[in-house]
């Protein structure tokens, strides 16, 4: 997941941005994304609506965020209803049922194979058969031979590659207390990971976050949903002006 996120597929500003939640924030009205910002020396921290940072009051309805306090309702909503016990165990018996029906589209196949290398055992020992008789001459049945080698090949290979992936796919599904042990380790990464670390493991779920003056919508991926996609809205913070600008 690291590397998926290092600077060469994405830009290196975004990747170095000190800013937890950087390129997955937009506003509501505007469709910008929202940017990081420092105030006072960098004693307090915002982000901004693009079109409100670059056009100035009055060009968008957003307003500026408090930074710490924003990020904050981000992960708490993150830990509440996504790094649950719950969502992480059902995603456990989701991955070992897919497991389950691959092997068996594995064992399949696997019968599949071996009924057709039977019979190209089969007629290969007829065609040496008709040869070392002298009912049929080698060289007419070479070209034959050569072809029912070949498919015999290319059947083992595939053999191997199904076995190969079976035996990857043995995996037994973790029981509760080593879920718990992975949700209390995922949002221990949320609180206390290096930064990189949160910023990548919050975008291997977070599509994005939208941002008006009612409501932040999450929107996230969950595999184990049919659809996909969920939405999460929460209320805003309270309004605290500070400096001639609203932060939340």
């Amino acid at each position: 997941m690291l590397k998926e996120r290092t600077p060469v597929k994405i830009h290196p500003r975004r990747t170095a941005s000190r800013f937890l939640l950087s390129g997955l924030t937009l506003c509501s009205y505007c469709g910008k994304a929202l940017i990081g910002r420092d105030a006072k020396s960098g004693k307090f921290s915002y982000y901004v609506c693009g079109t409100l940072e670059k056009r100035g009051a009055g060009s968008c309805r957003s307003r500026y965020l408090n930074s710490r306090k924003f990020e904050g309702l981000v992960i708490d909503k993150i830990k509440e209803h996504i790094l649950t016990e719950e969502h992480l165990t059902k995603l456990v018996y989701l991955v070992n049922e897919q497991m389950d029906d691959a092997s068996r589209e594995y064992q399949e196949e696997l019968k599949l194979i071996s009924r057709e290398e039977d019979s190209i055992s089969t007629r290969l020992d007829k065609l040496y058969d008709a040869v070392e008789t002298g009912k049929i001459n080698l060289d007419d049945l070479t070209p034959r031979i050569r072809e029912l080698r070949s498919r015999q090949e290319r059947l083992l290979a595939r053999r191997s590659e199904l076995e190969i992936a079976m035996s990857d796919k043995r995996v037994e599904l973790a029981d509760l207390k080593t879920v718990k042990g992975y949700v209390n380790d995922l949002r221990d990464t949320l609180d206390d990971g290096a930064l990189s670390d949160r910023r990548a493991f919050i975008r291997s779920f977070v599509k994005e976050i939208a941002v008006s003056q009612q409501e932040i919508r999450l929107s996230y991926t969950l595999p184990l949903l049919p659809d996909g996609l969920t939405e999460e809205k929460v209320g805003v913070l309270p309004i605290v002006r500070y400096g001639g600008r609203y932060w939340t």
